[in-house]
């Protein structure tokens, strides 16, 4: 693989857990000229310590995005959390990088991103990938399967109550932390070449009844998998506090684990990160104290 590291490389929303983890990873991989982007520069002053230039860029002021990105060769956009502005705010960070001459886009997508009206977040990401490749630049589209971490959301409360609920159907999703996440789009950033779309995951397809039992085993506790359909899972959510919205999103990760679109397991980890990815059970015995409560 060709080294990047004496590129200037731009990390977005590097305040976030994730792009900390990615210019952290990027110092210790050799990289020389980091930037670090960020709305608020003053929560990065210990990167800057480190030798990180910090500029401020705003996902929200469009017209302030080509100056920000001056100078830059490559280019990480972590997909910002305004969901519902993601597309316009992403497309204009696309366009303000093909005007200040950036070479490579780095972006953190969604598995089995398309345009869909049932597919939940997918579409803005689906957008923001055409917006990418229409830009003309070189790329590299890396759709981040479900974050291990998202389920130290509920099953602390499935191991309280003793049941898991999911779909019916379910064939497995490929949980990747977000440190390997991390890790590979830093890896990307310093090596990738070209113009390609690559799924990151974990290393294996994890079903509900295995993280029930998984769950249980290292809880102590009894915790049951219940399978429904999707309009009583969407019920049971609305009715727990969810609002309706988020429901229907979550919902869609879970229609997406029965057709089989998050139990694809690739080796991009590996490739860009140079680790294997954590695998879901020694995530969960790392976090062991959060499932117990």
């Amino acid at each position: 693989m060709p080294n990047y590291a004496n590129s200037t490389l731009l990390v977005t929303g590097a305040a976030g857990n994730f792009g900390r983890i990615a210019v952290e990873e990027l110092l210790a991989r050799g990289a020389t000229k980091v930037i670090a982007g960020t709305r608020d520069p003053s929560k990065l002053a210990d990167l800057a310590d480190k030798g990180v230039e910090v500029r401020k860029v705003d996902f929200n002021d469009a017209a302030s995005l080509p100056q920000a990105f001056a100078g830059v060769d490559r280019l990480l956009i972590i997909s910002t959390d305004a969901i519902g502005s993601r597309v316009a705010q992403q497309t204009a960070a696309v366009e303000a990088a093909k005007a200040a001459g950036v070479k490579h886009i780095v972006y953190t997508s969604a598995p089995a991103a398309r345009p869909d009206a049932d597919a939940g977040l997918g579409p803005e990401h689906f957008w923001t990938e055409v917006a990418i490749a229409g830009s003309g630049l070189d790329f590299t589209i890396l759709r981040n399967h479900m974050y291990a971490e998202n389920n130290l959301m509920n099953l602390p409360q499935a191991v309280a109550s003793g049941q898991l609920y999911g779909l019916v159907g379910d064939r497995g999703t490929s949980y990747v932390t977000r440190a390997d996440a991390a890790r590979t789009a830093a890896g990307a950033l310093l090596s990738a070449q070209g113009k390609t779309v690559e799924d990151v995951t974990g290393p294996a397809p994890v079903t509900n009844e295995e993280r029930a039992r998984l769950a249980s085993q290292i809880a102590g506790k009894p915790v049951t998998p219940i399978a429904l359909t999707p309009a009583d899972l969407k019920a049971g959510m609305v009715a727990a506090g969810i609002p309706e919205g988020f429901a229907e999103a979550l919902l869609a990760f879970q229609r997406d684990a029965v057709t089989g679109h998050h139990g694809v397991v690739t080796d991009t980890v590996a490739r860009y990160s140079g680790r294997q990815p954590q695998s879901f059970a020694e995530f969960l015995e790392a976090n062991a104290a959060a499932l117990k409560g």
